[in-house]
């Protein structure tokens, strides 16, 4: 479908706009305003190198990158920092980890298997929320322990190779060691692994795939480049790496393995796709892409990942845009193909926060104020996409995001508070789906709208 409203962003339109507003005459005003802008963003730029460009929020589909006016969505480059986590200061800085001795886990030791092969993965009904490395290897992770064993939550994503590309925790993994990626942001794993499994938490392992700035700087020849030969960048200046590059394909295997080795009950891939951003449309993929679409290869790698790490004997899980549900626009521009993808994992968890449904989207005038009635919906719409998958055939169980935090940058917005996070659930549960996860990039949930244990 190609109504703007089925898609989170409608980049054609974005970038017709900003095409027009680039050959309108320069008027005085305007020259003035953009040299203000311009004193502005260098301050900005010194700031954001002063403090680092690892304390940066976060933003990824997660929170919006354009919007239909992009004016309403704020440049935020610093992390928000909540009462229960430490402030960067009081952090010691993560110190990079010497190379260790032991033989790392390599793609080769996961046997690739037949899909036919295996057996359908035994429910786990999760409940999860995000834990950020930085709160996961503080002292602030006895808090969202203590969350749940009051409440309902039996589950946690955990950062492992984050969004920088940095590995979260001393691993043996030789190609992370030799490119100096590790950094020990949590410093005892297996402390950490140890403390989750006494209180029955289910453990997955988030593994940023393709948004990788820090191998991307490390590995020229396996980023994403511009037709000059320059490697791309986003709107964040990050770099990315090439979807169609099998050595990436490996680099992944292979810190997914360890994690699995080092006791996480689930791998889980998020940024499996291409970046969105201007001039991507322009970016040079190599000779593959003139053979293989988008989708086809985020597709194959999510098959040869699911091949390669099933045999460890961990659930495999991907994050896909909740607008590629009902949006083949979207789907092409991510290359996300939700059935199938869908055909290849366990369990696939499309984002489908109410804020980032554009107004009108599925009948709902404005959805992050309708809350149930904008996520019951999607929920629906998938249970119908992925009725084309035979009965019988292996089919990846859904299990969706929802957004325990106020969206404050679009216009029809609510403070989300507990009965917005329940509305959600409730929305889940509607359309017969049992399982969700929440995300706070600060990581502070809404106790109150969760069911005590």
């Amino acid at each position: 479908m190609k109504n703007k409203h089925d898609m989170y962003i409608n980049y054609k339109d974005i970038y017709k706009k900003y095409g027009k507003i680039k050959k309108r005459k320069r008027l005085i005003p305007i020259i003035v305003i953009l040299v203000l802008i311009g004193v502005g963003a260098f301050c900005a730029l010194q700031w954001n190198v002063m403090i680092g460009k690892e304390q940066r929020i976060v933003q990824d589909e997660r929170t919006p990158q354009i919007n239909e006016n992009p004016t309403d969505i704020p440049e935020i480059t610093a992390i928000p920092t909540p009462s229960t986590i430490p402030t960067p200061s009081a952090i010691p800085s993560p110190t990079e980890t010497p190379a260790p001795t032991v033989t790392a886990v390599t793609p080769e030791d996961a046997v690739a298997v037949s899909l036919d092969s295996l057996q359908p993965p035994e429910s786990v009904k999760v409940k999860g929320i995000y834990v950020a490395a930085g709160t996961a290897g503080s002292s602030s992770i006895q808090d969202l322990l203590e969350l749940a064993q009051a409440t309902e939550v039996n589950a946690m994503v955990i950062d492992v190779k984050d969004d920088f590309g940095r590995i979260t925790y001393s691993m043996e993994s030789k190609t992370a060691v030799d490119i100096g990626a590790i950094k020990n942001t949590i410093p005892d794993i297996t402390d950490l692994v140890t403390s989750c499994k006494e209180k029955d938490i289910y453990l997955i392992a988030r593994i940023v795939a393709f948004k990788d700035p820090y191998l991307a700087s490390q590995r020229t020849d396996l980023a994403v480049k511009n037709k000059d030969g320059t490697l791309y960048q986003d709107k964040n200046n990050d770099y990315w790496v090439n979807p169609y590059k099998r050595e990436v394909w490996d680099y992944l295997i292979e810190i997914a393995s360890q994690a699995a080795a080092d006791g996480f009950d689930e791998i889980q891939f998020d940024y499996i796709r291409f970046a969105t951003g201007d001039g991507i449309t322009k970016a040079d993929f190599g000779e593959d892409a003139k053979t293989k679409s988008k989708e086809e290869i985020i597709t194959e790698f999510t098959k040869y990942a699911y091949q390669r790490i099933k045999p460890l004997g961990v659930f495999i899980s991907a994050d896909v845009f909740g607008a590629i549900i009902n949006s083949t626009i979207d789907s092409e521009l991510v290359g996300q193909n939700y059935v199938e993808m869908s055909k290849h994992l366990d369990y696939i968890c499309p984002m489908i926060y109410p804020s980032h449904f554009g107004d009108g989207s599925y009948g709902v005038q404005y959805p992050d104020l309708e809350p149930f009635e904008i996520i019951s919906k999607v929920m629906e719409a998938s249970k119908i996409k992925l009725s084309v998958i035979p009965e019988g055939e292996h089919k990846a169980i859904v299990r969706p995001w929802l957004q325990d935090f106020t969206a404050s940058w679009i216009k029809q917005y609510k403070k989300y508070g507990a009965d917005e996070i329940r509305e959600q659930i409730d929305g889940v549960y509607s359309a017969g789906y049992e399982e969700w996860l929440l995300w706070n990039s600060r990581c502070s949930y809404t106790e109150d709208g969760l069911k005590e244990e």
